[in-house]
């Protein structure tokens, strides 16, 4: 591969991507369906090639790779972004079949059956609310989840279609947009109701109305991509796994395109509690633990981990300054939970090399961070990893933002040090 032709363009999220079929899933991303289309288009790849995203999130590789022709396959931890990025791949063939099987779902729907006391949806919606949304939900499944995609331990999201993942999505930006008030001032954060507080209350009505909105525009943009869809998409293959673990046969992957999740203390689980709540009847979670074993997590780990010499000097020069700051719980609680992300990206770089083909591309977007003053320069330490692994950096291109998820904290403005964060697109070749 010639890396000089990759096409790297910048990774930052624009207006552009809030809008068309890419506005339906607005879940935190790396980089936009533009980015990925340009790099995936310039690679050069044969036709059959197997494109892989080990933090697959939203979908937006497996979605690029799947309009280009190629085959894919993404894995994510987290139950909702399975069946939000399911959802993305929805062919555009069945946006006539969207509208007739949304009415049949809320024609069915049985709203005499009350939610149990311990709905999760009652952490922000009122029991006739919770009762509205759990009918549609329940609906949904009975119409469009076959009974091989039903186990005794939940749905197996393995086997969820495309078309019953885009009416989970509809039904979670129902909730999403009516829990607006209990955002935070970070945006991946939302929060739970507190005792006595006043529950969200609507009517099933507008509960419905407000689904079948959703649903209606789904399908019109869709009749529209009908239309500019160039060529036949390979169905892409989502995966509920850990990033950590070599899911796929060993060297079967030719080219990889993902983003680690930031090391800057994003709940990524506590960004998904509505969507998490809608589907709870469904997957057998715990919430904590799903946060804990996600890569980036603000939990404290289980197991005692120490640094590994092959992490690379820029890492442990880092751990250092967290363990020696003298700000609170720096050699503790912030030393330990760098430690866990550090440990748990070893791993999933571990990962990709068995996976990934001799002369196989793994290109990843980094973005560096701060703990208090101290400079987390993730790009580099994610360089030197993979270094001790094999793969050969080619290339890295800088792009710089000023704002960024680190400077939402208004505490971080007290420590002097330049707004923003750096976003690093590094090219390897194994």
């Amino acid at each position: 591969m010639n890396f000089d032709r990759l096409s790297v363009q910048s990774p930052k999220r624009d207006r552009q991507a809030r809008t068309g079929w890419e506005g339906f899933f607005p879940y935190y991303a790396g980089y936009p369906e533009t980015f990925a289309r340009k790099i995936i288009e310039s690679s050069d790849l044969k036709a059959g090639s197997l494109i892989f995203d080990p933090w697959n999130g939203s979908g937006t590789t497996t979605f690029a790779a799947a309009q280009l022709g190629f085959k894919a396959i993404g894995l994510d931890l987290n139950p909702v972004m399975v069946i939000v990025s399911r959802a993305r791949i929805l062919p555009f063939s069945e946006a006539d079949a969207l509208q007739p099987l949304s009415r049949a779902i809320l024609a069915s729907a049985d709203y005499s059956i009350c939610a149990d006391s311990s709905d999760p949806l009652l952490n922000w919606f009122d029991r006739n609310a919770t009762n509205t949304i759990r009918a549609i939900e329940r609906s949904v499944c009975e119409q469009l989840v076959g009974t091989l995609t039903i186990s005794q331990n939940g749905i197996n999201l393995d086997k969820l279609s495309s078309i019953a993942a885009a009416f989970y999505v509809a039904l979670f930006a129902v909730c999403r947009d009516l829990t607006r008030s209990f955002q935070s001032s970070n945006p991946t954060w939302l929060k739970l109701a507190k005792a006595g507080e006043r529950r969200i209350s609507l009517r099933r009505s507008s509960i419905e109305r407000r689904f079948q909105q959703h649903i209606d525009e789904m399908a019109n943009v869709l009749s529209g991509k009908l239309v500019e869809a160039a060529r036949d998409c390979f169905p892409a293959e989502i995966m509920l796994a850990d990033s950590t673990s070599s899911t796929l046969p060993k060297e079967s992957v030719d080219f990889i395109l993902t983003s680690p999740p930031y090391c800057t203390r994003i709940d990524y689980t506590a960004a998904t509690r509505v969507e998490l709540a809608v589907i709870a009847p469904l997957v057998e979670e715990n919430i904590i633990e799903l946060g804990r074993n996600m890569i980036g997590s603000t939990r404290v780990p289980k197991r005692e981990i120490q640094f590994e010499k092959s992490w690379g000097p820029t890492c442990k020069r880092f751990l250092h300054q967290v363990k020696s700051h003298p700000s609170k719980a720096s050699g503790g609680y912030y030393l330990r939970t760098h430690l866990d992300y550090f440990d748990k990206l070893a791993r999933s770089i571990d990962a990709i090399v068995e996976v990934l083909q001799p002369s196989g591309a793994a290109i990843l977007v980094v973005q560096d961070s701060f703990y208090k003053e101290v400079h987390n320069d993730l790009p580099t330490i994610a360089g030197e990893i993979a270094a001790g692994r094999g793969l050969v950096l080619k290339r890295r291109d800088d792009f710089y933002f000023r704002r960024s998820m680190s400077g939402i904290n208004k505490n971080s403005r007290t420590y002097g040090r330049k707004p923003g964060a750096v976003e690093s697109v590094l090219c390897f070749q194994k």
